[in-house]
């Protein structure tokens, strides 16, 4: 039996937004290594950041119209909302680049943005997950590694921002440019994790 039942709509709208977020940071990444065209990309990127609202919006008015949900209303608003903001985030980091005409980015900018491709698949991936929770085995070990993940950007993070306030003669100014970059990268990641707890909870609940 499908933990979402036999209405599809709520697992496929929440696996469109698990995609949605996944393509925003696969474009975030293409990005972060072809500056040249960086306005290009980040407008792919809010393009896809408002494909996502309007899933999320479907959802939670899906959610609210239906009498008997396949998951508590709670637990979907939360798992939709997590989704979201990933995107959000996402777009977020990539439109500040824009925004602040950066021309140059720093070396320690694909690694970060790699780590966080890395952590959406793997969320993406247990959200699809959803539509076999019998596999407990896969579920499992796909939460495992989207905490794996998240620990590891952890660590980029920190020493990416060490580096950028320890370099003597960084200017102050694009100091706290990409400090606000790595920082909404930072909780795209975070957010990651957000869904993971989410999904453990409603795994255990319905098991």
């Amino acid at each position: 039996m499908k933990l979402l039942g036999k209405d599809r709509t709520f697992f496929q709208l929440l696996q469109a937004q698990a995609d949605a977020a996944f393509r925003a940071a696969q474009e975030f990444h293409a990005l972060s290594q072809d500056f040249e065209h960086r306005a290009d990309h980040a407008r792919r990127i809010e393009e896809i950041e408002h494909e996502a609202d309007d899933f999320t919006h479907q959802l939670a008015n899906r959610t609210d119209a239906t009498f008997v949900t396949p998951l508590d209303k709670e637990d979907l608003h939360k798992l939709s909302s997590a989704l979201d903001d990933i995107t959000d985030f996402v777009e977020a980091a990539s439109g500040r680049i824009a925004l602040y005409q950066l021309s140059v980015p720093r070396p320690d900018l694909p690694p970060l943005v790699s780590l966080l491709v890395d952590t959406v698949r793997a969320t993406a991936d247990a959200v699809n997950l959803l539509d076999n929770p019998k596999n407990r085995k896969a579920f499992h070990e796909a939460l495992i590694r989207i905490h794996e993940l998240e620990n590891r950007s952890d660590k980029a993070f920190r020493e990416a921002l060490a580096t950028l306030f320890n370099t003597p003669g960084n200017d102050a100014i694009m100091v706290i440019k990409w400090k606000e970059i790595y920082d909404r990268i930072e909780i795209a990641t975070d957010k990651c994790e957000d869904v993971a707890t989410v999904l453990e909870s409603v795994v255990v609940k319905y098991a």
